[in-house]
Order: C-alpha cells, then structure tokens, then sequence
C-alpha cells in the first residue's frame, strides 16, 4: 500500500469553526438512561461503532441482539435487560467477544435478583436475560474491577425499586469514568452520591424533561491541538461543544499544549485554540 501526506496549512483568519462527534463514554452512558427516561433528548452523539451497536440494542426490538465487537454495549446493555420487566432477550456478539469475560457483572445483577443464564461457557457471552423489576439494595463488588461493570450497575440502578447502595471493597483503579457516570445521573437530576467507596444511587420514577448536548472526547481535540502547534503563530481555530469543567480525564491535553505554545481559551460551550508562540527548545 502506497501512502502520500500532503501538507496543508491552517486557515489563518481566526473563525474556523469545527464540530466533532460526541464522546463515545458520555454517549452510551446518556442513550441507556434516556431508555430509562424517555423526556431525556440527546444532541452531538456519537457516530462511533460502539454507540450504533448501543443503540440498535436498546431500539431494535428483536428477541436476539448481537453487538459486534461492541465492549461497552454488552456491559451495559446485559445491566439494562435484566432490569427490564418483562424482556426475554438473547444478548451476543463476534467470536472475540464470545471470549470476553463478563461474569463479574452477571454475578453481580444475579445476587439483586437477575435472571440471567450463559447459553455457551460459563462466564461468557452470549447470554440468555429474562428482565424483571429488581429491589436492589447493597451490594459490594471488588474496585479494581473494570469500571464498566460499575458504571453498568450504577445507569439502571435508578430503575431498582431500593435503590443501590454499591460498596467498592479496595482501591479504585479506573474513577474518572465511574466521576463520569455519577456526574450524569446527577445532571439529570438523580440524586447519587459517592463517599468513602460507596455509591448510593436512589430510586428515581421520572426526571423533568430535558436536553443534553454531549461533549466530544478530548482525546480528538488533541489531533487539532497538534495542527495548531504546528502552524505558524497566530493561527487560531474553534472547537465547538467542549467544557472547561469536563468529566473526560483528557481534558488533559489543554494543559499539556501550553508547553507546544498553544492556549486555550473557553468560550461557554466552544474552546478557542491559539498558537502564541514557537517551540524554543525539545521537551
């Protein structure tokens, strides 16, 4: 395979304006809860495979739902059938995920009373859900797990007619994403809290109506950081959609930059990045 890069400068008159898809994390964390709460309306999702696979299983209306490669959406979406009433759902994905372990969660969703049965090797995908109303309660999990089986419990945990009072036994090793998805459910209104390792997430019927527009991952916006570092200065370039108080951990990356001579400068919902000066020795 031939390959050729072409170079091509910034355009320097300091309005371009680009818009990136929303954070795949943020996205299939709010496609769940607006399941769950139908008045929730989202904006700037997503165009990711994982966030597609996420939605066709919560919208596709079919017995059988198999999520691909989708990591996220299997995690998620085996929490959110089984605390579906009534759903009879056979949940699978790719060879590879068939390989994948999931039987911290499903142990975890069977001790608040979840039906749910590994229709080939134990431990494993695919699954067999029958959905039901679960109390919830207190449970405890190991912390050093994948926060994803944390984040599962805590998205439909809001749905459990107790609650969930969810103690982390150990030390967290993943928290900004578990930061991520309380700072969610609290934006919707869900009063959950976090204190000396333990979630408390309350029963919730409703939320008022509202509407979230979701934050592209930082991790993108680096792409654009390292265009603008490498452009002459005063090049200047818009990011739409961004927040200084983010939730991601690679919101990182405006700090970083500062050392490449690029500033950022927030203006409410968009972040303005300059070039202000060259790079005057290697870091």
């Amino acid at each position: 395979m031939d390959i050729r890069l072409k170079k091509k400068r910034l355009k320097n008159d300091n309005n371009l304006t680009l818009t990136i898809g929303g954070s795949k994390s943020e996205t299939n964390r709010l496609l769940l809860l607006q399941s769950l709460y139908p008045t929730l309306q989202i904006e700037n999702a997503s165009p990711s495979k994982d966030s597609e696979a996420m939605y066709k299983g919560l919208y596709c209306g079919e017995s059988t739902i198999d999520i691909g490669d989708a990591g996220t959406a299997m995690r998620f979406l085996t929490a959110y059938f089984a605390a579906c009433q009534d759903k009879d759902i056979f949940l699978t994905g790719s060879a590879r995920m068939q390989e994948r372990p999931i039987g911290i969660l499903v142990d975890a969703l069977r001790q608040l009373g979840a039906d749910i049965y590994y229709s080939k090797a134990e431990g494993f995908p695919p699954l067999h859900i029958r959905g039901k109303q679960l109390r919830g309660g207190l449970l405890s999990i190991k912390a050093n797990v994948s926060s994803q089986y944390i984040s599962a419990l805590l998205l439909v945990a809001p749905s459990f007619t107790d609650g969930l009072i969810l103690q982390l036994e150990g030390e967290i090793t993943s928290f900004p994403y578990l930061r991520m998805t309380l700072s969610l459910l609290n934006e919707l209104g869900i009063e959950g809290t976090y204190e000396e390792n333990t979630f408390t997430i309350p029963y919730t019927m409703a939320i008022a109506p509202q509407r979230i527009v979701v934050e592209p991952d930082w991790s993108s916006a680096s792409y654009f950081y390292s265009m603008v570092a490498l452009s002459p200065i005063g090049t200047s370039l818009y990011l739409e959609h961004y927040k200084e108080r983010s939730l991601q951990g690679d919101r990182i990356v405006a700090d970083i930059y500062q050392a490449f001579g690029v500033r950022t400068i927030f203006w409410g919902d968009k972040i303005q990045l300059v070039k202000e000066r060259d790079l005057l020795s290697p870091i």
